[in-house]
């Protein structure tokens, strides 16, 4: 079931919520059972059979947290449990997210016909599979709370967040669970949760999908595309998946907060960063916060321990040398970010993805070694920024392209391979031909521009270059959903200071979100799936 639906915006989530308080005006249990039950109905409204797999693997993993919990006075035997534990886990998400990849390459190299057309991919694997081994973990090390059966069933089911996140920690939000309060009706939660998700559903409606258009035609024949029509496409691309994942983002938190849960940020105006560090930790906040915890962390810690073993510094000092930058810093963030990228997809392209931004994320370490952190007052934060963006984007094209092939081939369109276009138009009759000025001739012999455009050609030119500059101009200039909801803590973590307006509980913003709501409503049309539901 989609967000952006009207089945879950007119059924779903008024059934959702009118049950769970009424529910909780007689029993508590009774109204996490209610949340279990329409989580379920929720996630087997694409294909009920999902369901099935998603109580298998709930209740396997409740299992082996059962048995780690059983076995803490034999340290050994519980290690080996846990390892067991995630073991199966990445096994069952191997076969579903890579066999049919991985036969496809030895039916290509060998000539083999292994059929793995009868895999289908169970909707947000990935996240419920994380969320589990993350709990598997957390009760390992004994921080994992309140470990009776419902309450873990709800943990992973909850629905705001069970398709693409957030990655939650069993911590952060069982707690929330226990509270009096989050049973009874509060008004101000359901108006920022609202509030929240309108702003969500009309990213997705009004800025996603249009910017969307023609992007997978775009990126199934790249060698087609001239310089312009390439660099609109990536563009195009990277403007979709910003507010494709900022928009669930935000209504994942909304969905929440009026079930008086708050959950973690997971999206913070990354295209702000001045360095990919920066863009990192506020680009799907809660995968990284999760691949630094469960990967990052072990890896850096075992590659010190090796060279402690060998009698090798590890001290900052250590660190500015070649090998034990590559040894500490490079060779945890390229892995970890290797694995990052195969994480998001099977194929060649998603391990190009990851590892390029393992190399990003080193050379920006080896700068901050070299020449220390970003100043934020810095003239030059604008080519930081800038110079943050173009590294994304070419990311977001591997990311994006069915193949590795077809990604090169954008990007050399994007640099001119394939010709540059048309060009700006400029309308017949406009100049004098004899007449024309030495600058817009020199422009004109080059391609970037020109003559005997008609007027339809210009209002089209003009109207793409007017809606980058909305959608770039609210991605840059403008502040974000938390921002603009600061006042009402709308997620665990505070939101970064400097919002030009903040919302509050007035007349006036009660007829901006209702706008908002109604024209989010009206766009809808054919309801398109969030980008990250195929992760």
């Amino acid at each position: 079931m989609l967000f952006n639906s009207y089945v879950f915006l007119f059924a779903f989530l008024p059934l959702s919520i009118t049950g769970f308080f009424l529910t909780a005006r007689f029993n508590r249990v009774a109204a996490r059972l209610w949340l279990i039950v329409v989580s379920f109905v929720f996630y087997g409204w694409w294909n009920p059979i999902f369901c099935l797999f998603l109580a298998a693997s709930i209740a396997g993993n409740y299992g082996v947290s059962r048995l780690i919990g059983m076995t803490e006075q034999t340290p050994r035997r519980q290690t080996l449990i846990l390892c067991a534990g995630i073991a199966t886990n990445l096994a069952v998400l191997g076969y579903f997210k890579y066999l049919m990849w991985l036969a496809g390459l030895v039916n290509a190299a060998l000539g083999t016909r292994f059929d793995t057309g009868f895999i289908a991919l169970p909707l947000g694997i990935s996240f419920f599979t994380f969320t589990q081994i993350g709990y598997l973990v957390d009760c390992h090390a004994g921080v994992a709370g309140n470990r009776k059966p419902w309450n873990y069933i709800l943990f992973v089911t909850f629905f705001p967040h069970l398709i693409a996140g957030p990655i939650l920690h069993n911590q952060e939000i069982m707690p929330q669970f226990d509270e009096p309060a989050t049973y009874r009706w509060s008004s101000t939660n359901m108006m920022v949760g609202g509030g929240i998700f309108i702003a969500g559903l009309l990213k997705k409606t009004l800025l996603a999908d249009p910017a969307g258009t023609g992007i997978a035609n775009a990126f199934a024949h790249p060698e087609t595309l001239p310089m312009f029509a390439a660099w609109e496409s990536a563009l195009s691309y990277s403007l979709q998946l910003y507010f494709d994942f900022s928009g669930y983002s935000d209504m994942a938190i909304g969905l929440a907060r009026m079930f008086n849960v708050t959950f973690p940020m997971n999206f913070d105006s990354p295209y702000k960063a001045a360095s990919v560090i920066d863009y990192w930790q506020r680009w799907h906040m809660t995968l990284t916060r999760y691949l630094t915890r469960y990967l990052y962390t072990p890896i850096a810690v075992a590659a010190m321990r090796a060279r402690r073993a060998r009698g090798l510094p590890i001290n900052r000092a250590a660190q500015q040398t070649l090998a034990g930058f590559c040894h500490m810093i490079a060779w945890p963030i390229v892995a970890t970010m290797t694995l990052a990228g195969i994480w998001h997809g099977s194929g060649a392209q998603f391990l190009v993805f990851g590892v390029l931004h393992g190399i990003y994320l080193s050379v920006n370490h080896a700068w901050r070694l070299i020449h220390g952190g970003p100043n934020p007052s810095s003239p030059f934060r604008i080519a930081h920024v800038a110079l943050t963006y173009l590294c994304v984007l070419v990311g977001a094209v591997f990311f994006r392209a069915p193949s590795v092939a077809a990604a090169m081939s954008m990007l050399g369109g994007m640099v001119g391979l394939h010709g540059l276009g048309g060009g700006m138009p400029i309308p017949d009759g406009l100049l004098d031909a004899a007449k024309v000025p030495p600058l817009i001739a020199s422009l004109s012999s080059i391609g970037l521009v020109h003559f005997g455009a008609a007027w339809s050609e210009i209002g089209t030119s003009l109207g793409i270059l007017v809606w980058f500059a909305v959608l770039f101009g609210i991605v840059w200039l403008l502040p974000n959903t938390q921002q603009i909801f600061a006042r009402y803590a709308p997620t665990i973590e505070p939101a970064r200071p400097g919002a030009l307006f903040q919302f509050r509980a007035a007349v006036r913003w009660a007829i901006v979100l209702g706008c908002g709501a109604a024209l989010a409503v009206l766009s809808l049309g054919g309801a398109s799936e969030f980008i990250y539901f195929q992760f």
